[in-house]
């Protein structure tokens, strides 16, 4: 039997999003999260990106529990994928279960998923491991922390979280239970990471609501605001003041309908009937009456959002007058897609309200000091730094050797990386192989970086198609027929195709005899004569028969 916990990030380390931790003990597992992460800008056709879990697929009977932290996709997105491929309970708050059961109501597989709900201060006896859940404040309620007691020792994981005093749900953070945990000795702490490269502190969920409360006094027509369908805490703000302010709540988009209808049965959204109406009936409105609460904050094209930018919604379009509020920041990759959006919005007649111009959102996470508080509130032996990129965790890990945490005693490591401790010391073993794994409609995993590096090349220069005609003797018969899209005009390019097809022709002269497949010589010969003509690396596929 070993003598040592094992952790492994699966997600979340190197990157933002996709968050997924493994905690392993001799033969039992604990997973924490399972989330996914939007795709980056050269990323083409890729729907979303969940993490490599191979590492669990020859240990399926060790999981003993996947524990939740909060309902947020970058959580618990990857939940339908992984459960399909896993069998263990799912422990969650019961907001966060609701959200969960919303996203398993169309499983990928007939087995039946049990989710236990428990509650912030709970004690959880799951196998050789206490598991207790703590309060923390984030952007939407029923978040929590664990703090698990190993076989080798305490560790706390902080999920996402900021030292909110004044949050939206009024259910500060649980600082009596950290500091409680620092009264028994905490051997590591995994603390988010997302704002270590911030000053300061994160601004409290009341700033939202100031300007929020301003900006429905104020706005002269419809107010929409885009978010995530998962914060809740911003559907409430926006029908409390719509409330507050006479104006009727749509709220628009499959999936924020659905979780806020969940939210309305658990009593975690607080909304009287008559408020909400439906987006037909919002649209005969007197415009000074309505808001509509939307997805697409991410600029993504088939939400909302992108579609009233594009003028393709098929209930609702933009006028003069409307407000916008864009109450989220960019996920990092998707700005360029997000500042279209908003430009295309502008230009359409809105006015559109965003972070860098109006209070209108804050951040979820700590900042430099709430992080600083949270390590010394803890006060553990070994810090790793989780939830960010490379340069967060490395900025985390500064601010742990400025509280006098030994540089050993800090792991700083990206997804893959198993770290071993026991009681004592702490390893970094040889990282595991993996990456990502994509989700290109019903496909999950099936796409890999070869495609989507040719997705890139025909979005760059195109593809250039030959059919060439050969006889028993690998003599091309007659003049072979080349198609291109996306490389040159074929009405203004007849001198560059007649010399490509001269090109297919010596090239078969000069392999006719070799053992090398001949079509792969002519998209050789083809490409050197393209590149040599235009300059650019067209996608070439030639077929002869």
């Amino acid at each position: 039997m070993t003598t040592k916990l094992r952790i492994v990030p699966l997600g979340g380390l190197g990157e933002i999003g996709k968050n997924m931790t493994v905690i392993e003990y001799d033969d039992e597992i604990l997973i924490i999260d399972a989330g996914i992460m939007f795709p980056e800008s050269d990323m083409l056709g890729i729907d979303i990106i969940i993490p490599d879990f191979t590492y669990l697929l020859d240990k399926k009977d060790k999981i003993k529990a996947v524990l939740v932290t909060h309902g947020h996709e970058d959580h618990i997105g990857a939940l339908p994928h992984l459960m399909e491929q896993i069998h263990a309970p799912i422990y969650a708050t019961p907001l966060t279960a609701g959200l969960i059961e919303v996203k398993l109501r169309q499983p990928r597989s007939s087995q039946a998923i049990e989710i236990i709900e428990f509650q912030a201060g709970d004690v959880l006896q799951i196998g050789l491991f206490t598991v207790e859940p703590f309060h923390v404040a984030h952007s939407i309620p029923d978040c929590v922390g664990f703090g698990i007691t190993t076989p080798v020792g305490l560790i706390v994981h902080t999920g996402d979280y900021k030292f909110d005093h004044t949050p939206a749900d009024s259910w500060p953070p649980d600082f009596a239970k950290l500091a409680e945990f620092s009264s028994r000795g905490v051997l590591a702490l995994l603390a988010d990471s997302t704002n270590a490269d911030r000053a300061g502190w994160t601004p409290s969920e009341m700033v939202v609501l100031d300007a929020f409360d301003d900006l429905f006094r104020e706005a002269p027509g419809r107010i929409i605001i885009a978010t995530f369908a998962s914060l809740i805490s911003r559907i409430q703000q926006a029908a409390d003041l719509a409330q507050k302010y006479g104006r009727k709540l749509a709220i628009t988009g499959r999936s924020m309908r659905e979780n806020a209808k969940m939210a309305r049965r658990l009593g975690y959204l607080d909304i009287p009937d008559y408020l909400i109406i439906e987006l037909e009936d919002a649209v005969r409105l007197p415009k000074k009456e309505v808001v509509i609460m939307a997805t697409g904050s991410q600029g993504e094209p088939s939400a909302v959002m992108g579609r009233l930018a594009r003028g393709r919604h098929r209930n609702l379009s933009i006028e003069e007058g409307d407000t916008v509020v864009f109450s989220a920041y960019p996920i990092p990759g998707n700005e360029e897609t997000v500042f279209r959006t908003i430009n295309q919005l502008f230009r359409r007649g809105a006015n559109v309200l965003y972070e860098r111009i109006a209070p209108v959102h804050v951040s979820g996470h700590a900042s430099q000091e709430e992080m600083k508080l949270m390590i010394n509130l803890v006060r553990p032996t070994f810090l790793i730094p989780i939830h960010g990129e490379l340069r967060h965790l490395k900025r985390h890990a500064v601010l742990g050797r400025e509280l006098g945490i030994a540089a050993e005693h800090i792991a700083v490591v990206e997804n893959g990386t198993p770290l071993e401790l026991d009681g004592e010391s702490l390893d970094i073993l040889p990282r595991l192989p993996g990456g990502y794994v994509f989700v290109d409609g019903a496909s999950v995993g099936e796409i890999g970086w070869p495609v989507v590096r040719d997705r890139e090349r025909l979005s760059q220069s195109g593809v250039v198609f030959a059919v060439v005609a050969t006889n028993s003797q690998k003599q091309v018969i007659g003049r072979p027929e080349i198609i291109s899209r996306g490389f040159v005009n074929p009405n203004e390019s007849d001198d560059l195709l007649h010399g490509a097809a001269e090109a297919i022709v010596r090239a078969a002269e000069v392999y006719a005899n070799s053992t090398s497949p001949l079509n792969e010589a002519i998209e050789d010969a083809l490409s050197r004569y393209l590149y040599a003509e235009t300059g650019r690396r067209p996608l070439v596929h030639v077929v002869v028969k």
